[in-house]
């Protein structure tokens, strides 16, 4: 549930609607293909993890197969794509609030849904478990009441015309209304939408018995991208045009709904994408202070975020999480076109860095299992190696089609620049070791 919290909020509520508006009914084809994809890396990681868990989950597995360096580069990277998630979360549900408090400034809620997210996060991870059980459950519940009432809506069994599929011809537009450049948009968009799910393997770590938990967590997680993102998607295209105006201003599931004619159902879905950002907000500050806390464990971060509270908690690491997604909004309001663009790029293509770096890392670790604890291997990755040199393909086809658009350029650079920043800090840090231990 975790995992789910943190995959379903903005990417999902808010931002798909103006993935829809520029792309058409494709979408469903752009998240099919993220989410055939973001399988084959959760199997990859669940692999791993089950064979080895950690709260560091895949920045661990990457410094076993390859080095501290790679480890660093994929865990801070992760920690600021988490952190920057939670400022769009938040952004996101603050303009809820504000639009039934017309009179309070949104960063007035920030500030309020921040200190609540870190109050959940400060507590033993049993007590925030069942926190996020049932924030995420609420949203769950109401996107399977969604896809029913859009279901039947599509055959006309709610007292309206049947859809069919005239609008997934895209209303006269073809299935691709806006080409090519239309798919690989939403194809980028879908990737950061899926990113998140790896908090299950971070989860599982804190669990009871995590190699169990591990591969339950990997099995929801893929049923959830296959009927929750696709089946969404496929609902809001059938049975709404996807030129509607509605559609990008409200969001597909109020602007959907608010088509069928249900009763309030605008007002009680907000209440719903309310429910569904805090808990993403909460989820990701969870994952990425797991991942923070780890990295300061095997000295790859600042010491000042190891100490943990009488809850066993990393304390600092939530905290500097929550401050670094609050200093996020604060720039989308004051430096939206400058600084908070930049950042937004920054961790653009992010996602699919650290996906390559679990693909990599489970290639290289899958080998050394079989022959040093084939017992451990209880997850298996489908049809090794060939899936994940298939996947990482993926990854690079779609790296490559970033290049074709003038903001993905944008991402690619700053992304890359990062990766490259990181990288070089680790080896650096990596060669002074060396030279230390013959002395120590």
């Amino acid at each position: 549930m975790i995992a789910l919290g943190g995959v379903i909020g903005a990417g999902l509520f808010v931002s798909s609607g103006q993935g829809i508006a520029g792309t058409g009914p494709a979408i469903v084809l752009a998240y099919a293909i993220g989410g055939a994809l973001v399988m084959l890396i959760m199997r990859m990681l669940g692999e791993m993890s089950a064979a080895h868990p950690s709260s560091g989950s895949f920045s661990t597995h990457a410094e076993r197969a390859m080095g501290p360096w790679a480890g660093l580069t994929a865990g801070w990277m992760y920690w600021m794509l988490m952190s920057v998630a939670v400022a769009a979360q938040a952004m996101g549900a603050a303009d809820i609030v504000t639009g039934w408090l017309p009179g309070t400034e949104p960063w007035m809620w920030v500030a309020v849904l921040m200190v609540l997210v870190l109050g959940a996060n400060l507590a033993v991870a049993a007590k925030f478990g069942e926190v996020e059980y049932w924030l995420a459950g609420v949203k769950i519940v109401a996107i399977f009441l969604f896809l029913a009432l859009g279901a039947l809506a599509a055959f006309g069994l709610l007292g309206n015309d049947a859809a069919g599929t005239a609008n997934l011809t895209g209303a006269g537009h073809g299935f691709l209304p806006h080409g090519s450049d239309g798919l690989i948009t939403a194809l980028i968009a879908s990737a950061f939408a899926y990113g998140g799910l790896e908090n299950a393997t971070i989860a599982a770590a804190e669990g009871e018995n995590p190699r169990r938990d591990v591969a339950k967590a990997i099995k929801t997680s893929m049923t959830a991208i296959a009927v929750i993102y696709i089946g969404s998607m496929l609902v809001a295209v059938t049975v709404l045009p996807w030129n509607d105006p509605e559609v990008a201003a409200k969001g597909p599931f109020v602007a959907t709904l608010d088509h069928l004619g249900v009763p309030g159902a605008g007002q009680i879905m907000n209440v719903v994408i309310l429910f569904a950002l805090v808990s993403a907000m909460a989820a990701c500050v969870y994952g990425a202070s797991r991942m923070a806390h780890s990295l300061v464990e095997r000295d790859q971060g600042p010491r000042a975020l190891k100490p943990r509270n009488r809850a066993g908690v990393p304390a600092r690491a939530v905290a500097a999480t929550c401050s670094f997604g609050f200093a996020a909004v604060l720039l989308a309001y004051w430096f939206p076109d400058t600084l908070f663009k930049w950042l937004l790029n920054m961790v653009g293509a992010t996602v699919l860095v650290v996906w390559g770096f679990i693909a990599v890392a489970q290639l290289r670790l899958r080998r050394r299992y079989e022959r040093e604890a084939p017992e451990q291997l209880t997850v298996k990755m489908w049809a090794f190696p060939y899936l994940t040199w298939l996947a990482l393909a993926a990854i690079a086809a779609i790296l490559v089609l970033m290049a074709r658009t003038p903001n993905g350029r944008a991402e690619l650079i700053t992304t890359g620049a990062t990766a490259i920043a990181l990288s070089a800090l680790g080896l650096l840090r990596d060669a002074r070791r060396r030279r230390r231990a013959p002395a120590a």
